[in-house]
């Protein structure tokens, strides 16, 4: 059975998802998370990101500056966040832990 979002109900399930994922800001309909990691845990969370991302068929920025990884998850053009985009932040925060943690 599919349940039906009217947007306001839509809106507050995407806060309570964010507000799980802990380390991610919002900037108007984009979410950031920024992130210190040497080079190699970078090169292994971008590819881990890149499969994810291409299953979801959404495009994240991901950029790297100094020893900071930028991540930018939203189009910032005015179009509301999604679901599959805060899906693609938690299946990111899954990819950190797995990168740090081997």
């Amino acid at each position: 059975m599919r349940v039906l979002f009217n947007g306001r109900a839509k809106h507050d399930y995407l806060s309570d998802a964010l507000a799980l994922l802990s380390g991610w800001t919002r900037e108007g309909e984009q979410i950031r998370r920024t992130l210190v990691l040497d080079d190699t845990q970078h090169a292994a969370l971008t590819e881990r990101v890149a499969v994810v991302a291409d299953a979801l068929r959404l495009r994240p920025e991901i950029s790297r500056r100094a020893d900071r990884t930028h991540i930018k998850v939203g189009h910032g053009d005015g179009e509301p966040l999604t679901e599959g985009e805060v899906l693609l932040a938690a299946r990111i925060e899954d990819a950190v832990r797995a990168v740090t943690t081997s």
